[in-house]
């Protein structure tokens, strides 16, 4: 059976850490999370982040705009707020809102989200910026059990600017060889089987299969999906049965993407101070 990559453990020690970095530096940061309509996923998303930011030291206000006009005011608001450090969008907007053109709104210096053309522009061309909270929380993660995907092979289903993409350009910075396979990937089992790692962000439940699966490969399961009364990931049950590392679905890569907005809002802070 594999061995659990436990998100819940290792997001709790290092919110600890960002605790003790925000404590020595004697700052309380203040992250703006804007929740626009009233998609209940997204309530309970937020809901998370006000309860992480409270257990370090992060000051986190949560703006409901009425309107898509009153949403770029409250963009406008923060970025050019001194009490500011980081802004977040929370994500998916109502139907009809203008996605490209809220996040493109959103001052760079406080995109704590890393999903302005510019810090994924920086993440890309391997400059230092902020990188999207799941890919940087799944990097952590990969770490604290001393993963090194150096040389392998490593297939990322699924190309969201959210995740996909940027996650690839992680893991090339390490050296992995990657893939990206999507909707249109055609034999899609032969790639999967042929992968040392496998990273799986398409929202569909139960999506990979165990058959599918090379015997010790290292599967992380970024979905989240409501069945009935459960949450299941992207990724079938007895995967574990053949992969050497697995993420759990709750408890994996979610508590790891939160963590990782908070440490992102936490350099959002030092940058604004000018400390290092």
């Amino acid at each position: 059976m594999a061995k659990i990559l436990d998100g819940k453990s290792v997001s709790k020690k290092w919110r600890e850490e960002i605790k003790q970095l925000i404590k020595e530096k004697g700052i309380r940061p203040v992250l703006w999370v804007i929740l626009a309509g009233d998609d209940p996923a997204s309530q309970v998303y937020v809901r998370n982040k006000v309860k992480a930011g409270e257990s370090i030291g992060v000051k986190v206000e949560v703006k409901k705009p009425g309107s898509e006009a009153e949403l770029f005011e409250v963009i406008s608001e923060a970025n050019s707020s001194e009490d500011v450090d980081g802004l977040i969008v929370q994500l998916p907007l109502p139907d009809g809102y203008d996605r490209n053109g809220v996040i493109e709104a959103i001052s760079p210096e406080k995109d704590v989200d890393g999903l302005t053309s510019k810090n994924l522009g920086l993440l890309f061309k391997g400059i230092p910026g902020f990188v999207p909270c799941t890919p940087l929380g799944i990097m952590k993660l990969l770490d604290e059990y001393s993963i090194d995907l150096e040389g392998k092979r490593v297939l990322v289903i699924g190309r969201s600017e959210l995740v996909g993409k940027p996650l690839s350009a992680l893991l090339l910075s390490r050296n992995a060889t990657v893939s990206i396979a999507h909707s249109k990937t055609r034999d899609l089992p032969d790639l999967v089987k042929e992968s040392d790692a496998v990273f799986v962000a398409v929202g569909r439940p139960n999506f990979l299969k165990k058959e599918w699966v090379k015997d010790g490969a290292i599967v992380v399961d970024v979905g989240i999906n409501r069945v009935g009364d459960r949450l299941v990931g992207d990724v079938s049950p007895d995967v574990a049965e053949v992969a050497s590392f697995i993420t759990p679905v709750p408890g994996g890569v979610g508590p790891m993407t939160v963590s990782a907005l908070m440490y992102n809002t936490y350099l959002a802070a030092l940058n604004r101070r000018k400390l290092s």
